[in-house]
């Protein structure tokens, strides 16, 4: 059976209507690709409050839950594990956005995503975000 691991993501959108990228460290799985912010959400840990907990550690940002909107999943299987992972739009937030865990952040504008290589899962959530901005 594949271990099914739940991950929380958001769009943070910027007034010009660009999209904040963060690259992976070196290190880490998948190292030097593109993301969306977020993280795992632990056991007893509600995404939203998953999402608002990273955002702060990786990012020094204050999100309130009202401030995200739900906007698609992506459901992608990996070789080890199967990866469900919602994906939020956030518009509000309090405090500047701060690389704290050493990834290099780009603000994009929509039509550029797919310029930036991203992992398996994140890729299918590009054309929503399109869409939307």
């Amino acid at each position: 059976m594949t271990k099914l691991v739940l991950v929380a993501a958001v769009a943070l959108i910027d007034p010009d209507g660009r999209i904040l990228l963060a690259r992976r460290p070196p290190g880490k799985s998948m190292e030097g690709l593109w993301e969306f912010p977020g993280g795992k959400v632990e056991p007893g840990e509600s995404p939203e409050a998953a999402l608002i907990r990273e955002l702060e550690e990786e990012l020094g940002i204050e999100v309130k839950s009202e401030c995200l909107a739900p906007l698609t999943f992506a459901s992608h299987v990996y070789p080890n594990f199967h990866l469900l992972m919602p994906l939020w739009v956030c518009r509000r937030w309090s405090g500047t956005v701060v690389a704290r865990e050493g990834q290099a952040l780009k603000w994009v504008r929509p039509r550029d995503l797919r310029d930036y290589p991203m992992p398996p899962a994140d890729e299918p959530l590009i054309p929503h975000l399109v869409d939307l901005i």
